[in-house]
């Protein structure tokens, strides 16, 4: 070889290195799906509130149940993924949510649910022993409920009453979809952290339940959340309608998220 000329090996040394990305690309048909989804999730309406069970909307068609803490963020998570700011009540004071509240989503054979939150409200404890005993029962006998959405804290997960939660959809070979809330309280590496963490918990109780970090101050994750209602909630992609932009939902306040 002439002492000037390069190999191929040495050309490709030599060439300037690309710099490589790890960024996930998002699919079109998925990011569609998920426009679509918080599109519909706009439609809900209030329906009614049940003290009990043989009180609640008729037992009929599909509805998935917001369950945590009183201090979890549940109705902040309903209002951040309906864009409602008042459709869910959400109280400085943990606690307030003392009944079943059912939402319609267009059809009232399509539901939300906002459950009693459990394990901080300031009640008296007989009080609680009904709430209690309320939330097993619906939990148990309610044919429509399709799964659960269970709060927590990312904060404070896996608490005593979160996993009697997940013992119960199990039971009843219910799906659940476990947000990590509060997300905005954490930097990106703790958070990540703490749903890893989550995550090999819920391996080494041999649960196959997804779980998310969300925020409805920021709206992290709400894109996700959408989908996995709407797919739950057999909510079909409509080729002829136009999606929302998440970036037009107002951001909440602390107000909103102080449940």
């Amino acid at each position: 070889m002439h002492r000037y000329a390069k190999s191929k090996d040495t050309k490709a040394k030599l060439a300037p290195k690309q710099k490589i990305s790890y960024e996930k690309k998002s699919d079109p048909a998925i990011t569609e799906y998920a426009t679509q989804s918080l599109n519909w999730l706009r439609k809900a309406e209030f329906l009614m509130s049940a003290p009990k069970l043989n009180l609640c909307v008729e037992d009929s068609g599909y509805e998935i149940a917001f369950a945590g803490r009183s201090n979890a963020g549940k109705s902040s998570a309903i209002n951040a993924l309906t864009n409602q700011r008042q459709l869910a009540r959400a109280s400085k004071k943990p606690g307030r949510t003392q009944m079943i509240n059912f939402f319609s989503l267009g059809n009232p054979d399509q539901r939300l649910v906002d459950l009693p939150g459990y394990g901080y409200a300031a009640v008296p404890e007989a009080m609680k022993i009904v709430w209690q005993k309320e939330l097993e029962n619906y939990l148990i006998h309610r044919q429509s409920l399709q799964g659960l959405v269970l709060l927590m804290d990312i904060r404070h997960p896996l608490q005593h009453f979160d996993l009697m939660m997940l013992e119960w959809a199990y039971s009843r070979k219910l799906f659940v979809h476990i947000l990590l809330t509060k997300a905005d309280k954490l930097n990106r590496g703790p958070a990540n952290k703490t749903l890893l963490e989550v995550k090999q918990q819920l391996k080494k109780m041999k649960l196959s339940f997804s779980i998310q970090l969300f925020s409805s101050l920021n709206k992290l994750g709400l894109e996700e959340l959408a989908s996995v209602m709407a797919g739950r909630l057999n909510y079909t992609l409509n080729k002829n309608l136009d999606g929302i932009d998440i970036d037009q939902i107002p951001l909440a306040t602390e107000d909103d998220v102080n449940e």
